[in-house]
C-alpha cells in the first residue's frame, strides 16, 4: 500500500508557471508507475500525464503537450509535475495517482490517490 500527499498548488498568472510534487509513503515507490489528473469544477476527473515505474516512458494529453513535464525521483520517492505556459483552462484540482504494473490513462485504473491540490491560473 501507498499513501500520497500533492504539494506545490497555488495561483499564477497566465503564462506563468508553477511545480506540483506528490510524495509517496514506504519503499516500492519504484513498483508503481504514477499519473497526474485534474480536475475543474462541474468536470469530469481527466487524465494529464503519465510516468513509468522507472521514469523513462511519459504521455501527455494533448492539451498540456509540450508545456507541462512529468518526472519522478524513485530515491526520494517522490513525482513531480512542472507546469509552465499556464493557462486560465488549467485551472482545477491536481491529483497524482499511482498503481502497480505500467502506466495508464484511465483513472479507474489507478489504485492510489493524493488528496489534490488546487492550481488555479489568472490574473
Amino acid at each position: 500500500q501507498v499513501q500520497l500527499v500533492e504539494s506545490g498548488g497555488g495561483l499564477v498568472q497566465p503564462g506563468g508557471s508553477l511545480s506540483v510534487s506528490c510524495a509517496a509513503s514506504g519503499r516500492t515507490f519504484f513498483n508503481y508507475a504514477m499519473g497526474w489528473f485534474r480536475q475543474a469544477p462541474g468536470k469530469e476527473r481527466e487524465f494529464v500525464a503519465t510516468i513509468s515505474r522507472g521514469g523513462s516512458s511519459t504521455s501527455y494529453a494533448d492539451s498540456v503537450k509540450g508545456r507541462f513535464t512529468v518526472s519522478r525521483d524513485n530515491a526520494k520517492n517522490t513525482a513531480y509535475l512542472q507546469m509552465n505556459s499556464l493557462k486560465p483552462e488549467d485551472t482545477a484540482v491536481y491529483y497524482c495517482a499511482a498503481r502497480l504494473g505500467a502506466a495508464t490513462i484511465r483513472p479507474t485504473n489507478y489504485d492510489y490517490w493524493g488528496q489534490g491540490t488546487q492550481v488555479t491560473v489568472s490574473s
